[in-house]
């Protein structure tokens, strides 16, 4: 868990309302570089990547980050969450004082490529894929060579030679529902070295690669405060996100607990 600071800018036009954003690791290349000179952006909270794996563990993390924010910082009046429901994980969490807005996404891939119509196509045309990114490539160890090599080793010190290779085939059965390696290019972070990594592990693999141009447009909305209906959820304090079976991703529901007022 860690905490970014953002430099003050100079705004013009309607005033936003003070903003504190909670994100998760694989995207902070990205938001430092689209939050840089946003001076309604008071906080930045990073946390660290694979708490989706743990659903509570995520939930946990985040609604810690949503209180520490609403007690130390009272000019804070809104909460970006730089996720979407990653395994439900971000389901339940709510605020006493503030506002919480999430983009309509299944995962952080929705945000790098800019919308869950975009991100639905992609998966209903290539059901194989996996992806990566520069963030998901450093902060994760994807499927390649060197995960393998890794695990191959954590294995074989933890479970001896032969328990390690059956482990290993269970992995590598696991890639079989697998078929394509999807880079999606925002333009942040080493996206070239990125690039070549993912590449060289489609070739291992023997899987398609593919390379995709990111769309930075809803991710930059979410952190400059334009949240229309129809890309984004904003919770009033007491209420939580839900799951829904639609295209909307997400709604609202009323939690039990008992909240103050909002400002925004």
């Amino acid at each position: 868990m860690g905490e970014l600071k953002v430099p003050l800018g100079y705004e013009t036009g309607p005033r936003k309302p003070c903003l504190a954003v909670i994100l998760c690791s694989v995207l902070e290349d990205e938001v430092n570089a689209l939050a840089f000179g946003m001076g309604h952006i008071r906080r930045i909270w990073q946390l660290p990547q694979g708490l989706h794996n743990t659903p509570d563990k995520l939930r946990e993390a985040l609604q810690q980050a949503v209180e520490v924010i609403e007690t130390t910082q009272p000019e804070v009046e809104a909460i970006a969450f730089v996720y979407g429901l990653c395994s439900r994980g971000s389901e339940g969490v709510t605020a006493k004082r503030c506002k919480i807005v999430m983009a309509r996404a299944h995962d952080c891939i929705t945000l790098l490529v800019g919308s869950k119509e975009r991100y639905a196509e992609y998966v209903a045309a290539h059901p194989g894929t996996y992806w990566y990114s520069p963030g998901w490539n450093k902060h994760h160890t994807p499927p390649g060579p060197e995960r393998y090599n890794k695990l191959l080793k954590q294995y074989e010190e933890k479970f001896g030679k032969d328990d390690a290779e059956y482990l290993m085939q269970t992995e590598q059965h696991w890639f079989s529902t697998y078929d394509r390696a999807t880079f999606v290019d925002l333009g942040y972070g080493p996206v070239e070295n990125a690039a070549v990594y993912t590449k060289e592990c489609a070739d291992w693999l023997k899987w398609k690669f593919d390379r995709v141009k990111g769309d930075a447009g809803l991710l930059r909305d979410l952190l400059d405060g334009n949240w229309d209906d129809e890309r984004f959820v904003v919770l009033e304090p007491g209420e939580g996100f839900k799951m829904t079976a639609d295209m909307g991703v997400i709604d609202r529901v009323k939690l039990t607990v008992s909240a103050q007022p909002a400002t925004v």
